[in-house]
């Protein structure tokens, strides 16, 4: 196994510091997506917060069963904002999703 890198060092420090309850099957996923090709342009703490947010919307909210009853994206959004917040209350968080932010 390779040492990590730079970057994986700033993403796994991110995640430690914005996520520091969550569970290591969540943060496994999220430092992945954090990781991807179309994040590598972003800091480690921004593409730490998109990918937290992504993950928790898709795998702890209702998300995905609005979009299933014809909800448009952005409707679905707004409705699992407090759901998303709960989670990362749930994970000490040092912040939480704005209503108004477009992550």
């Amino acid at each position: 196994m390779s040492a990590p890198t730079n970057r994986r060092r700033a993403i796994d420090k991110a995640i430690t510091a914005l996520l520091p309850m969550a569970p290591y099957a969540d943060t496994e996923k999220i430092r992945g997506d954090a990781g991807a090709a179309h994040m590598k342009t972003l800091p480690a703490s921004i593409a730490v917060w998109l990918a937290a947010i992504a993950h928790i919307r898709h795998a702890h909210t209702d998300y995905e069963s609005l979009l299933a009853e014809g909800y448009d994206r952005d409707s679905a959004r707004f409705f699992v904002v407090d759901q998303i917040n709960d989670w990362l209350t749930r994970w000490r968080a040092t912040r939480l999703l704005d209503p108004d932010d477009d992550a």
